[in-house]
């Protein structure tokens, strides 16, 4: 005779199930939110990695590598060799199993056809190959840089500066619009505008393949188009997370922050200031014209009623000069009004380099090497190259100059102004501007 439980025995078995069931959900929900930092907020994120290389850019050999970037950080020699004698038998190879999409045939167009690229095999990049370990003396220059920040942002450091002691967390969702975020392969940059970000953007724009032309991201960064390189859509910055991931928006930053690579380029910040006056004033910008120009004017070179137009008053020669420039910084109204713009905000305004802890601190005057070295560091240089750089850069030698007809008194004030910048990133206070 077969024995069958009772409906009382299977509604309790069925009951007791659920309990249990529901005891282990909680009991997950709990072990995600303990280890959040290394578990939960990966599956937040846009894209798949949290740091390091994107998988398709890379050889499982060199996979390893960069999950290992501590390691090779500490002996970067040994590991250089290490990747010169791998990819020696990895060049002319190809994943087969990578595919991507195919480019649209020559002469037919996404109007000309509905129907989707067809999937192609492909062979992916090679990783680059280098010989010979990056030099030390890139290794101590970047040592010096990022330990002269520190040693300034340390609260036993008698330098003071607004900003200076507060936390990331103290950092208004809108100051944060400079820090490009680059998911793919764990990169961060402050961009500074005068300071080649133009190119830099490029490059991020490159590497997040965040645009697309003929169906695939661009490779080339001058193939570009200009008029979207600054196009704020094309770059996802942290205070765009907070539409994004909500209340979990500054728990991502810090993750982010804390496993990606971060990196900024700086300029001498007297040099700095010339170079936004020459792009922004000294040529037509109808734009700035109208939002900075027309007050300069009015207020101190007495025109009570400015041409309506940059184009005018281009034709009758009418412009604010440099040294209504340098008034219009040195004026306690100007802030008051609104915060500096960011061709002339200070750079550690707009970075931050109290709060966030930068991996690489590039300079424009060292730009082409710490270009070549950044790549390197990122693992990218076999995905992009920097563009060339141009030779008619605004250059220090030029300050004599232009600071001609500045009074000294205004020279000291505005190095006041701009001090932070100088002593943060390493450069020497301009003895001879400002003193008669």
């Amino acid at each position: 005779m077969e024995l069958s439980l009772s409906k009382p025995d299977k509604m309790g078995k069925t009951r007791l199930f659920r309990i249990f069931l529901i005891l282990g959900s909680v009991f997950m929900i709990l072990l995600i939110i303990i280890y959040w930092d290394d578990v939960g907020a990966t599956h937040f994120y846009q894209h798949t990695t949290i740091s390091g290389p994107h998988p398709s850019r890379l050889s499982p050999e060199s996979n390893a590598a960069a999950k290992n970037k501590a390691e090779d950080d500490k002996d970067g020699s040994f590991l250089a060799d290490i990747d010169a004698f791998v990819n020696q038998f990895l060049e002319g190879t190809a994943d087969p199993t990578e595919q991507v999409r195919a480019e649209t045939p020559p002469g037919e167009t996404h109007n000309q056809s509905s129907e989707k690229p067809e999937e192609r095999f492909v062979p992916r990049r090679e990783w680059k190959i280098h010989l010979t370990p990056i030099a030390i003396e890139k290794k101590q220059r970047q040592d010096s840089r990022k330990q002269l920040m520190h040693d300034l942002c340390s609260s036993n450091s008698s330098f003071d500066f607004p900003g200076k002691n507060r936390t990331f967390d103290d950092i208004p969702n809108k100051e944060l619009d400079h820090l490009i975020v680059d998911d793919r392969h764990g990169i961060i940059y402050c961009y500074v505008p005068k300071v080649a970000c133009t190119n830099w953007k490029r490059i991020m724009i490159v590497l997040s393949e965040s645009l697309m032309v003929n169906g695939s991201p661009y490779q080339d960064p001058l193939e570009i188009p200009v008029e979207l390189i600054h196009n704020s859509s094309m770059h996802f910055t942290f205070n765009k997370f907070w539409k994004r991931y909500g209340k979990f928006s500054r728990h991502l930053m810090k993750i982010k922050l804390k496993k990606y690579t971060k990196f900024l380029f700086v300029r001498d910040p007297f040099v700095r200031l010339i170079s936004a006056y020459r792009n922004k004033f000294e040529l037509e910008n109808e734009d700035f014209y109208k939002r900075f120009a027309v007050i300069m004017l009015k207020r101190y070179s007495n025109y009570v009623d400015p041409p309506a137009s940059v184009v005018d008053a281009f034709a009758a020669g009418i412009r604010p000069t440099f040294s209504n420039f340098i008034q219009y910084l040195l004026d306690p109204n100007t802030e008051k009004e609104m915060p500096f713009n960011e061709h002339w905000r200070q750079m550690h305004r707009l970075c931050h380099p109290c709060q966030i802890n930068y991996d690489f601190v590039g300079k424009l005057e060292t730009l082409d090497e710490d270009a070549e070295h950044l790549l390197r560091i990122l693992r990218v240089d076999n995905v992009v190259q920097f563009p060339p750089s141009h030779h008619n850069r605004t250059v220090s030698s030029w300050e004599q100059d232009w600071f001609a007809n500045i009074p000294y008194e205004s020279r000291r004030q505005l190095y006041k102004l701009y001090e932070a910048d100088f002593r943060l990133f390493g450069y020497p206070k301009p003895e001879k501007l400002l003193h008669e």
